[in-house]
């Protein structure tokens, strides 16, 4: 619980020192005395937004700190063990500092924290309920907390939320696959015809640096045909080369014995020359058949070749690249097919991480179920001490469509209240008046106690809108709450009844002192106490009539609770 609070420079504080004890401790005061201060002193302790208006005048940093007296297994421990921050005993001591330029230092047991870290650590030790906090308690997502604590049921919730994140991300890989396979097949019958239509032409590597040079050869026919024939007239015939080499060949070979075979490597050259000389006669002669008996495949060629680029301006490449195009058409088409096989096993895995999801959910709605039946009873048990006699407390739990299912399951959690006998329940938010909504906060509260484990609680005006018999019951139910084992209530209030239940009496004061205004706090003795609660009755002029009263509901409180005053 908090033990020591010290602030430092924040608003009209310049230095101020508190020390706390168990129980109920009241802090009372007029409007704008500074008790808002002090919450906010405490929210900069537990991590809250640091906002430079904060510091005080002519101050360059502003600091709190506040030391809390804890359990060895106290959930904060395990937080500074896992965050590497030593342990100091029983004791923590959390250190905040914020400087005009905005620069704000975290410190856990005199060692640096992040922020973050101070929250955690803080929301561990500290709860506070504002004057507002009663609102949100009209939110399903509050309630639906409210619900999960009290069934100690968190521990399902993360597993709900980490199979709904396995879910999501199923879920988002399906859809992305999804729409990229679509987004393919939606090309699936062009790419085929594409690929046909290539395939069909079925071009060949160089095949257009060929096709050029036989479209040259064919279109110069006839000059190349009268130059065949030439040239094959002169190698053929009497005169021709041919029959000159074979006429050499004969006087070489008569004299081959003569001379010792010194001319057979001659005789080898001529018949080699003979032979060569014969072969491109018959290419000539092939050439020349070839330019008259192919006259359509002029044609034939420059259809083609039409074809090649056409196809290759269509693809915006080269003739010689169409192979490479047509293999890539193959390639997406293949594709398509391993990307359906793909979606295949994406669904199963999205189903698959549904059905552990949905497992899960259909577990905790279970346990909600329950919990709403045992919670519905403690709270109910207590409205007629807050003066709600009449009043019916329920959950109501309804499963989500599927399209509203989210992290925290499958459920709809929704507190329904009936204040007047005979009506029919309805949201606690349209229902309930602004007193009634801070008594149904006190009740839950009160319920939640053993389950949420914070050791302080804090209430900012929790009795608002409420006073009389009404605001002793909320001050009755404080001071219960206050004495649960290891369990610290503070409550700022407005209301006398309430101030005159706690064990702890703080009053929160605006004076001048050397020519500036400061906000004042200071512990009660039981005289003061009653001079405080005799001007919260009776405005700026005490009379002894208040005072009477005010010891009149001093001494109630004592015999209700069965405590007094602590020094």
């Amino acid at each position: 619980m908090l033990r020591e609070l010290s602030i430092r420079n924040i608003v009209l504080i310049d230095s101020l020192d508190l020390k706390f004890d168990s129980g109920l401790s009241v802090l009372t005061g007029e409007t704008g005395a500074g008790k808002s201060i002090l919450l906010d002193s405490i929210g900069l302790i537990i991590g809250s937004r640091a906002d430079t208006t904060l510091i005080s005048e002519k101050s360059d940093q502003a600091a709190v700190s506040a030391s809390f007296e804890i359990e060895n297994n106290h959930p904060a421990n395990d937080l500074l063990k896992d965050n590497g921050l030593s342990l100091n005993d029983n004791y923590i001591l959390l250190r905040r500092t914020l400087s005009n330029d905005g620069r704000s230092r975290a410190f856990i047991n005199d060692q640096p924290a992040t922020i973050a870290l101070l929250k955690a650590v803080g929301t561990e030790l500290i709860e506070i309920q504002g004057q507002f906090d009663k609102y949100a308690l009209a939110n399903t997502a509050v309630q639906r907390s409210a619900l999960d604590v009290f069934g100690n049921l968190n521990p399902l919730v993360i597993e709900v939320t980490n199979l709904f994140k396995d879910w999501s991300l199923a879920q988002s890989t399906l859809s992305k696959a999804e729409a990229n396979f679509h987004s393919i097949n939606q090309k699936k019958e062009q790419i085929k015809h594409d690929f046909d239509e290539l395939n069909s032409l079925s071009p060949s590597e160089g095949e257009e640096t060929q096709i050029n040079d036989q479209r040259k050869f064919l279109q110069n026919g006839e000059r190349l045909l009268s130059s065949f024939n030439e040239a094959i007239k002169e190698l053929e015939g009497d005169s021709g080369s041919e029959a000159l080499i074979q006429k050499s060949l004969k006087i070489v070979e008569k004299v081959s014995e003569l001379s010792g075979n010194q001319v057979d490597q001659i005789i080898l050259a001529l018949e080699r020359a003979s032979s060569e000389l014969r072969e491109a006669i018959s290419e000539l002669e092939s050439l020349a058949r070839s330019i008259e008996t192919d006259t359509s495949l002029l044609e034939t060629l420059e259809e083609r070749l039409f074809e090649l680029r056409s196809l290759a301006r269509k693809h915006g490449t080269d003739v010689d690249n169409l192979i490479n195009v047509r293999d890539s058409l193959s390639d997406q088409l293949e594709s398509l097919e391993t990307k359906n096989k793909d979606l295949n096993k994406l669904s199963e895995i999205e189903q698959t991480t549904k059905d552990a999801y949905l497992k899960a959910c259909e577990h905790l709605s279970l346990e909600r179920n329950k919990t709403s039946i045992n919670l519905d009873d403690a709270v109910n048990n207590e409205l007629p001490p807050l003066k709600l006699e009449g009043a019916i407390f329920k959950t109501n739990v309804q499963r989500l469509p599927e399209q509203s299912w989210s992290e925290t399951g499958i459920d709809s959690i929704e507190f329904l209240v009936s204040t007047n006998q005979g009506n029919f329940p309805g949201p606690l938010g349209k229902i309930a008046s602004g007193g009634e909504l801070s008594r149904f906060l006190l009740a839950l509260k009160v319920v939640l106690t053993d389950s949420d484990g914070v050791p302080t609680l804090i209430f900012d005006e929790v009795d608002s809108g409420i006073g009389g018999a009404t605001a002793s019951a909320v001050g009755q139910r404080l001071a219960a709450l206050s004495a649960v084992k290891n369990r610290q209530v503070l409550v700022v209030t407005h209301s006398p009844q309430v101030a005159a239940i706690g064990n702890h009496h703080w009053r929160v004061t605006k004076v001048e002192s050397e020519g500036k205004t400061i906000t004042k706090v200071e512990l009660l003795g039981k005289k003061q106490r009653r001079e405080e609660i005799a001007r919260m009755l009776a405005g700026a002029k005490i009379t002894d009539e208040a005072r009477a009263a005010a010891q009149t509901l001093i001494d109630g409180a004592s015999s209700s609770t069965g405590k007094g005053l602590n020094p």
